[in-house]
């Protein structure tokens, strides 16, 4: 397999633990920036460009509340995830649980 092929099936399979990692990360209000920062130090580096549009299409979805606080000189929209939102990273962390298993399951099988 060759670079740009891993990479094609790398960004698939983070792209929904992204989600997942935001869910959890944001049930301690926080804001798109800062949000990218935690994303990476946590193993989950993400782009703006990804990041920005899946924090609208969840708070769309209702999974995250949002709110402006204008308190500072540049105004910043801080989200929070919602009760459907916990509901849902609960869910996908025992999905995720899951997967993991089933898949070492099939490596101790190939040994």
């Amino acid at each position: 397999m060759n670079e740009s092929e891993f990479d094609g099936h790398l960004q698939e399979l983070r792209r929904g633990t992204v989600v997942l990692a935001s869910l959890q990360l944001l049930r301690t209000p926080g804001y798109g920036y800062g949000l990218l920062e935690q994303l990476a130090s946590a193993g989950f580096p993400t782009d703006a460009n990804t990041l920005y549009p899946l924090l609208r299409r969840l708070e769309k979805q209702g999974y995250l509340d949002s709110e402006w606080n204008t308190d500072e000189a540049r105004p910043r929209k801080f989200y929070r995830t919602s009760a459907s939102g916990i509901r849902l990273a609960d869910t996908l962390t025992q999905e995720v649980a899951a997967i993991a298993s089933a898949t070492a399951a099939l490596r101790e099988e190939e040994n």
